[in-house]
């Protein structure tokens, strides 16, 4: 089974006009229309049997009805699996989540950069440690941001924090615990049991052609870092992600496929640990 843990989709109605707005932002290529149904092609091509879309609430007005699309899209099945979402200044944030719960849906996303928050503000730290007693998932986007290349809210320093001030939950680092920020995710958060995802982390950016990007701005990850940090954080505690529609699924799997990971590595990370937390 693989599942990709870090996808996007948007209304049909706007979808376009996201992706535009976002590729105008990053300058990087989308892969999908941005549409649950251009989503559900893309994974046919590419063999992936589920795919968790994250929702990102940019307004405090927008949660009740975000989630409410959410438990939606989960009914239609036909392997997407979509989080609800939160906004830290949302009023009713503590009954959100107990409603979020009631739901059935599996954990919620949070966007520190989008949101214009720190991660370990008191705001956070509240949806964090309520998130835990729900045993809902938690998945926040750590690191710098493409479309937002001088604004950082979730280093890998205010996760560290972050953990020490809450109870016991389970918390997903996306783009490998902090995009562009490698080296402190390995130095800080390496005993910290948190989860990464591999979302726009490894290979090269791809560009939409616009000459925003020099050719030393393309490479991500290394590759011998990746394979380090797959050992120091255990292979368990890594999650297959694409940021789909700005990676293609297909050459993602491909790319892990290639590198020297061992069978039970591999499969731990293609769809294994996704499937425990998921209860799929």
């Amino acid at each position: 089974m693989i599942v990709d843990f870090h996808t996007h989709t948007f209304p049909d109605a706007i979808a376009q006009s996201t992706v535009d707005k976002l590729q105008a932002m990053s300058h990087v290529l989308p892969f999908s229309d941005g549409t649950a149904a251009g989503l559900r092609a893309r994974m046919r091509q590419a063999g992936v049997d589920w795919s968790v879309v994250l929702p990102v609430a940019t307004s405090a007005r927008q949660v009740p009805h975000v989630n409410d699309a959410s438990a939606l899209l989960n009914q239609e099945g036909d392997g997407l699996v979509s989080f609800g979402c939160l906004h830290p200044d949302y009023a009713g944030w503590k009954a959100e989540l107990a409603r979020i719960a009631g739901l059935g849906l599996k954990g919620i996303k949070l966007h520190p950069i989008y949101q214009d928050v720190d991660l370990d503000d008191p705001r956070y730290l509240r949806i964090l440690d309520r998130a835990g007693e729900l045993d809902l998932l938690v998945l926040t986007h750590a690191g710098r941001d493409i479309g937002y290349p001088d604004r950082i809210r979730c280093t890998p320093e205010m996760a560290k924090h972050a953990l020490a001030q809450v109870g016991p939950v389970k918390l997903i680092l996306a783009h490998m615990g902090g995009w562009r920020c490698w080296d402190q995710v390995e130095e800080l958060l390496g005993d910290t049991g948190v989860y990464l995802d591999t979302a726009f982390a490894l290979g090269c950016l791809i560009p939409n052609g616009d000459g925003f990007y020099q050719p030393a701005d393309l490479p991500m990850m290394r590759t011998k870092q990746f394979l380090r940090m797959v050992r120091q954080f255990g292979a368990d505690h890594i999650l297959f992600g694409t940021d789909s529609p700005w990676r293609d699924q297909r050459q993602e799997i491909e790319q892990l496929r290639a590198l020297p990971l061992t069978p039970e590595e591999l499969q731990a990370i293609l769809g294994g640990n996704a499937r425990r937390l998921l209860g799929l």
